[in-house]
């Protein structure tokens, strides 16, 4: 008789630990929108180059891309 007092507590607390974890926050990522850049010249090779000229023409980022490596640069949509 005493055993069923003692698992009661312990089946709420577990309860309320699995909702806890259900309500944490939960992140959407945005979309990822391209565009070729207009100042790029030449052959693609380090992203990084890339990423700089497409800051100068208002994006965040950029990324070298496809056969004909063309610097595309990146924003959220």
């Amino acid at each position: 008789m005493e055993r069923r007092p003692r698992l009661f507590p312990a089946l709420l607390l577990l309860v309320l630990l699995l909702l806890t974890t259900e309500m944490g926050e939960k992140r959407v990522e945005a979309r990822l929108c391209e565009s070729q850049s207009h100042k790029f010249k030449g052959i693609c090779i380090m992203s990084s180059n890339c990423a700089h000229v497409c800051k100068t023409e208002g994006f965040p980022d950029g990324r070298c891309r496809g056969f004909r490596r063309r610097c595309f640069c990146t924003k959220q949509c």
